[in-house]
């Protein structure tokens, strides 16, 4: 039989710490996504409470309470679900990015609606060229941003596959 070694004090420290991190960002989740995580009663009581708290002391206190919960309680569905919303997010964060680089590149340089078009087969370039030029003079003339919007929204859906 062989015997796993114990575990030190500092990672127990870490792991303790890990856990009131979780418990923070449950504290700062929005409503709706907080509901729609299982949580034991005791701890959605208290980070409900948590979220009253303005004294910094005071709310110290609890986020190490909520720690304390969180000790005796499975962290790894809860872990999971931040995990895929963080994700997500981090999906659209991406794909907005690419949007805006291609916005770019279409306004500034002539060749970038050929790459597009090679990247994308299905774009539909009498509309894209359109907005394109739309959005040039807007510019010119100090226009509302009408096509420069509309662009971005065309450019949207190539992208996200719509």
């Amino acid at each position: 039989m062989s015997k796993s070694a114990p575990i030190s004090k500092t990672q127990r420290k870490k792991a303790v710490h890990a856990l009131q991190d979780l418990g923070v960002e449950l504290v700062e989740l929005p409503e709706e996504r907080l509901a729609a995580i299982e949580l034991p009663e005791r701890l959605r009581d208290a980070v409900m409470e948590a979220r009253h708290i303005n004294a910094h002391e005071a709310r110290r206190r609890q986020m190490q309470y909520i720690g304390k919960i969180m000790r005796k309680v499975d962290a790894e569905p809860i872990r999971a679900a931040l995990d895929a919303w963080r994700a997500k997010s981090d999906g659209h964060t991406a794909l907005h990015k690419s949007i805006e680089r291609w916005r770019v590149r279409l306004l500034s340089d002539d060749a970038a609606l050929a790459e597009l078009l090679i990247e994308f087969p299905r774009a539909d370039i009498l509309r894209l060229g359109a907005l394109i030029r739309g959005t040039s003079r807007e510019r010119a003339t100090k226009q509302p941003p009408r096509s420069y919007r509309e662009l971005y929204q065309a450019l949207r859906a190539l992208l996200a596959g719509e």
